[in-house]
């Protein structure tokens, strides 16, 4: 290892960090200390969950923190100075860097973002690269500033998206290639080859945090959007529309070609297929349904069990859909 082992500060929360800081790990470094969100109360239950990052530090035998705030918290702020880390290296932490956390390692605050930056800064990187049809992403390593993943660049990887990529497949494999090239970041960050540079912030574009609204179905986009969107909305929020009154998950369909096109939301049912009119005159072909309060199924069991007709129609859900 060129330089030797560095003294590291790990910031992450969601499963998409643990490639990374298992990697970080494994290659060496001193990970002094790991920062995670504080655990949230999870499922019907609602019982005290850890995120994946806590779970995976404590098996690794590292120290874990917690903190609900860091801007002003100042014994956080004494126990990082104390530890005098090379760097600190954010991973979907889920909270704004402070200045003065910035300031504190010589080789900065390096985060891996999964996007090729600038395009598609914020929250929904993955997600919105998909459901906007993008053929390639990737993942950045970048020196944060006070911006919102405005920093300099450091080192960037290419990777196509598959026709068949959803956010979940592909986030895992954009992990895995983002764990390694973090490593090769901070290698060469600490032997001084790395060459900086500034993000052109008139390429820039913004994939927002999502909300439950971004599910509902529009059956006046063309139905390639509608795909997309499927994909990309992944585990959560999901695409949704209203079938007889009751919220109607699709969970995979195809864009359809050489079919009769019915109107907009409106269904047609052809040789056991589902077929819904969509913009533009196009046609959705549903794979895979999720009625409301039970499983997802296969769109011949839905047809059997539910008997949809031809000329029916599904409807935005425009009110706040139902639980």
């Amino acid at each position: 290892m060129v330089g030797g082992p560095l003294k590291l500060v790990f910031c992450g929360t969601p499963e998409f960090a643990v490639p990374t800081l298992e990697k970080l790990h494994a290659a060496g470094h001193a990970v002094r200390l790991v920062i995670t969100q504080p655990d949230r109360p999870r499922g019907r239950g609602l019982t005290l969950a850890e995120s994946p990052v806590k779970q995976k530090a404590l098996e690794l035998g590292l120290q874990v923190v917690q903190p609900e705030t860091i801007k002003n918290n100042e014994e956080f702020r004494t126990r990082l100075a104390a530890l005098q880390p090379d760097a600190i290296i954010v991973v979907g932490y889920g909270r704004i860097i402070p200045s003065w956390m910035i300031d504190l390692p010589r080789l900065g605050n390096i985060n891996l973002h999964a996007s090729l930056l600038p395009k598609y800064r914020g929250a929904a990187p993955i997600q919105w690269a998909i459901a906007r049809g993008e053929n390639l992403t990737g993942v950045t390593t970048m020196r944060i500033d006070a911006g919102l993943d405005t920093g300099d660049i450091l080192l960037q990887k290419e990777v196509p998206i598959r026709h068949d990529d959803t956010a979940i497949t592909l986030a895992s494999r954009l992990a895995a290639l983002g764990a390694d090239l973090m490593v090769q970041t901070i290698q060469e960050m600490d032997s001084g080859t790395i060459h900086p540079r500034p993000q052109d912030h008139s390429q820039a574009t913004l994939a927002p945090i999502l909300n439950k609204e971004d599910g509902q179905i529009d059956f006046e986009l063309p139905a390639q959007e509608i795909c997309n969107r499927i994909r990309g909305f992944q585990p959560w929020p999901g695409v949704f529309t209203n079938f007889r009154g009751r919220k109607l998950h699709l969970w995979n369909a195809t864009a359809a070609t050489e079919k009769p096109v019915p109107p907009s939301g409106e269904l047609l049912i052809e040789a056991g297929t589902l077929l819904v009119g969509c913009g533009r005159g196009q046609v959705l072909a549903v794979k895979e349904v999720q009625p409301e309060g039970k499983k997802r199924m296969k769109v011949h069991e839905f047809i059997q069990g539910y008997r949809p007709r031809n000329g029916e129609k599904l409807e935005t859900p425009h009110a706040e859909p139902l639980e």
